[in-house]
């Protein structure tokens, strides 16, 4: 018998049609002898229909009661759920989050998982039950209700499936898989069989949006494994571990990219110690996420440097600065919007020279200029104009061979079959 955790999205059970069919799906799922752990988000736009109608109210609400309001969607779906497998001769039981285990810190809206303690969820298995367990959020150590923010769900899932010592944590969306690339961007996009932690949890946080990156650091860090699948089809799914398959011939698995990138430049910078330490620490204690840095050369003891941040903390970040003018005295700031970010993500990249010559030809070769340049081991991002995005990402895909490849291992010998 194997113990599994499903979990389903919004758009899953944004219907009663759709939740009747999750609800066959788990039943099918408990039938063929597993065990049966169920997380699910609110029903379709719940949490954003919440959103707006607390912002007509009070359009700054304060975090807690706003924590309080969204967890209710989450609380819908699990209830419903549970009664639709009761209406179809199933046994299921539902648990909000704080009643799972699930123990947070108090940071309201964005709270991270501290400890879980499932006794509860392992009670209704044995007892026969599926337990259904409401996503997205949990309790503090004072008692208060909390969310985990974006992704909350999917890492809610992972961490369950972590605390239960899951056989696999099974993530079910509206795609079958993950692609080489979004497939409404490039139609000849392939579903990938197998992808590792390191090459998803970059595509996660470079702009796909299949999985939320910190459920896949949970993954990688206790070894859960996952598998996305579409909850509308029985389709093979993707499967996230350690090691994968690679491909033949392939050193990039995967085109990402973020359409909602800004540019901003501080021109004029004094060239002494500190100075960075100084403005980024301001940008870090205001909550503003910083990704690609660049610094020209020094001249007359002055230097320019460039950053991005996200597209909506463009104002906030350039406040921030101004406000610091004092600590670090500079000549004048710019600033662009309408940017976006191409990235290229492949373990096979480490040992393959010329990937990234392949890919600033493959932008060149259709007049598209390249604006600022970031590297790891296993990714190249490119910040370009937002026009072009479409036309770019099907170039990469072309040059890279995403729609031709034959399957070979190159993991290690004790993954081998």
């Amino acid at each position: 018998m194997s113990l599994i955790v499903m979990k389903f999205g919004g758009s899953s059970v944004g219907t009663p049609e759709r939740m009747q069919r999750v609800a066959k799906r788990i039943i099918e799922k408990q039938q063929e002898g597993n065990d049966v752990v169920v997380v699910v988000s609110a029903m379709g736009d719940t949490t954003d229909d919440l959103i707006d109608q607390s912002k007509v109210l009070n359009p700054n609400p304060p975090a807690r009661e706003m924590d309080m309001l969204l967890t209710v969607g989450e609380q819908i779906s699990i209830a419903l759920l549970s009664m639709t497998v009761h209406g179809l001769g199933g046994k299921a039981v539902s648990f909000t989050g704080w009643q799972a285990g699930m123990r947070t810190d108090s940071v309201h809206g964005k709270a991270k998982i501290t400890d879980i303690e499932p006794n509860r969820v392992f009670k209704a298995l044995e007892e026969g039950n599926v337990a259904i367990v409401a996503g997205f959020q949990g309790t503090s150590t004072d008692g208060e209700i909390t969310t985990l923010g974006r992704g909350g769900s999917d890492t809610t899932a992972v961490a369950l499936a972590a605390a239960l010592k899951a056989d696999v944590c099974e993530i079910y969306t509206d795609v079958d898989g993950v692609y080489s690339t979004d497939p409404r961007v490039v139609k000849n996009a392939r579903k990938l069989d197998e992808i590792s932690y390191d090459e998803m949890l970059e595509l996660a946080h470079l702009g796909a949006a299949v999985l939320h990156p910190r459920a896949v650091e949970y993954a990688k860090h206790y070894n859960v494994r996952l598998v996305v699948r579409s909850s509308f089809t029985y389709n093979d799914g993707t499967s996230v571990k350690e090691e994968a398959i690679m491909e033949q011939g392939v050193v990039v698995r995967g085109i990402a990219f973020d359409k909602n990138v800004a540019r901003i430049s501080i021109m004029g910078v004094e060239d002494v110690p500190g100075v960075l330490a100084n403005v980024f620490g301001a940008l870090a204690a205001e909550g503003i996420d910083v990704d690609i840095i660049v610094q020209s050369g020094v001249a007359d003891g002055k230097a320019d440097f460039s950053f991005t941040v996200s597209g909506d903390d463009r104002e906030k970040a350039i406040g921030v600065i101004e406000s610091n003018r004092g600590v670090v005295p500079f000549r004048e700031t710019t600033s662009e919007s309408g940017l976006v970010k191409v990235s290229i993500v492949g373990a096979g990249m480490v040992s393959n020279p010329g990937v990234a010559a392949t890919m600033f030809k493959a932008i060149s070769s259709i007049g598209v200029s390249i604006k600022m340049v970031s590297t790891s081991e296993i990714k190249v991002s490119c910040v370009i104009s937002a026009e072009p995005l479409a036309d770019v990402v099907r170039a990469l895909h072309t040059a890279y061979d995403l729609d031709t490849a034959e399957q070979v291992y190159v993991g290690g010998p004790s993954e081998r079959r």
